[in-house]
């Protein structure tokens, strides 16, 4: 009896002795990879089994119900190591390590089976027909990927920033299938681009690649050029109109100042430049089959004064203030100037000429000149009328025969003229010696009076009225 209370107490020791000197760690292995789970049990010789997510796989080397599991046996250092061969989705579980007559069990340990994504799809591959200008999202897809998939966009090989992406579960509620989404305006330029999308996730650090293929069709790019950029008026010019376009250029049309010009309907039109090149522009329409590109260019043609606005003669009232117009055009610009005729005083040098509180004596002619440097000189003439009140004049002593028909000249400056110089009956023209009319007769400058000599030597009275009322006085003795 003494003997059977030894061994148990040498049993028990035996048992209180038993460790884990090594227990399966968390690991993660790619799909269709081998992987070991570690088990060292320190001073124990008995039974040792693993659990899958709580169930026991079994006992011995070989595992008869999972044929890719095996267990890895060196008793002398107590490894009992779990070899899982080919990876499969299933095996992500928890595992454990268990010395069952030591009634020890080991830490759980996750097994994490990495699952790269399938290969990505971008919608419209592999060549994508998209409008220059119009927005659109490129779509890249990669489905059963564990974990989810993170989708990287490039262009031409060089990163692109902007996309965002949405994940779904798929039913075994492990496996991800990711959406990126690349929004895009593509231009002309972008036309023969490719857009490559990289899935990438741990089972596959590098990524799988989709790419697709631009075809941006746009209408025609244009750039119009003149040759010389700088003509004399009459000297030829050249139009050279460059375009590229997806689909390809269907044609051209010219036109200038808006009017089309018939039989130009090639890339290059060739004229003869004058000055309304300079305010008309020249335009290129380039058409294909998706729309058409106008480009306009004016042509810096140098010429001589050219009247625009041509100044109207101007009729006011004495001491009314005036405004002379004059418009002209011409390239290089030019120096304009005002002169009344006669004189070298400059009174101006806009295309207005004011004058305040006229008198009779600003009447006249008044020159608009314009000069435009090594090229030419344009003038025009207008005419200031001051109306203001009849002025007479005559010799105060005027000579005649006695007994014969005397005459007295007067002389009449009016503006505006008089409407009649004899007709007592519109009282244009009254010339009375005391109370009683003479006979009298007119000349468009002159009042002629013929009276009996003796009468002349009297005083005489000559009154004058123009159509604006306004009247002059001038008397004889």
């Amino acid at each position: 009896m003494w003997r059977k209370e030894r061994e148990e107490g040498k049993e028990k020791q035996k048992v209180c002795c038993v460790r884990f000197s090594q227990e399966p760690a968390d690991q993660s292995v790619v799909l269709g990879e081998r992987v070991v789970l570690s088990c060292v049990v320190f001073n124990y010789s008995g039974i040792v089994q693993w659990t899958k997510d709580g169930l026991a796989l079994g006992i011995g080397e070989g595992l008869r119900a999972w044929p890719r599991y095996r267990v890895l046996r060196a008793l002398d250092i107590g490894q009992y190591n779990l070899e899982i061969s080919h990876a499969e989705l299933s095996d992500d579980s928890l595992y454990e390590c268990q010395a069952t007559e030591a009634a020890l069990r080991s830490r759980r340990a996750k097994l994490n089976v990495l699952i790269p994504p399938e290969d990505p799809v971008v919608e419209g591959t592999p060549e994508l027909l998209l409008m220059a200008g119009t927005p659109y999202n490129l779509t890249c897809v990669t489905r059963g990927a564990k974990p989810a998939a993170h989708i990287q966009w490039t262009k031409d090989g060089v990163a692109v920033e902007g996309a965002y992406q949405s994940t779904e579960v798929l039913p075994d509620r492990k496996r991800v299938t990711t959406r990126s989404y690349l929004p895009i305006t593509p231009v002309d330029t972008d036309s023969g681009s490719n857009f490559t999308c990289v899935a990438s996730n741990p089972a596959v650090p590098m990524g799988k690649r989709a790419t697709v293929h631009l075809n941006v069709h746009h209408p025609p790019t244009v750039t119009l050029s003149i040759e010389p950029r700088s003509v004399l008026e009459g000297e030829r010019v050249t139009f050279t109109c460059q375009a590229t376009a997806n689909p390809p250029i269907m044609g051209y049309r010219w036109a200038k100042g808006g009017i089309l010009l018939e039989g130009a309907r090639e890339s290059v039109f060739v004229t003869t430049a004058d000055h309304s090149f300079f305010t008309e522009p020249v335009s290129c329409q380039v058409f294909n089959a998706v729309g058409n590109t106008n480009v306009s260019i004016l042509v810096d043609v140098h010429f001589g004064p050219i009247l625009v606005v041509e100044p109207r003669p101007v009729t006011v009232d004495v001491d009314s203030d005036v405004t002379l117009n004059c418009k002209w055009s011409g390239n290089p610009p030019l120096t304009l100037t005002w002169t009344k005729k006669g004189s070298s005083m400059v009174l101006s040098n806009n295309n207005q000429l004011y004058l305040k509180s006229v008198s009779q004596a600003d009447a006249g002619q008044y020159v608009c000149k314009a000069i435009v440097p090594r090229i030419g000189v344009g003038e025009t003439e207008v005419t200031l009328t001051v109306n203001g009140p009849p002025i007479i004049s005559s010799d105060p002593v005027q000579y005649a025969v006695r007994g014969e028909r005397g005459e007295i000249k007067c002389y009449i400056a009016s503006t505006p003229p008089p409407d009649k110089i004899v007709s007592p009956s519109l009282e244009v023209v009254i010339c009375r010696r005391g109370a009683r009319p003479l006979q009298i007769a007119s000349a468009s400058d002159r009042i002629l009076i013929t009276a009996p000599i003796s009468q002349l030597l009297n005083v005489f009275f000559c009154k004058i009225k123009s159509k604006s009322n306004l009247t002059g006085k001038f008397g004889w003795f």
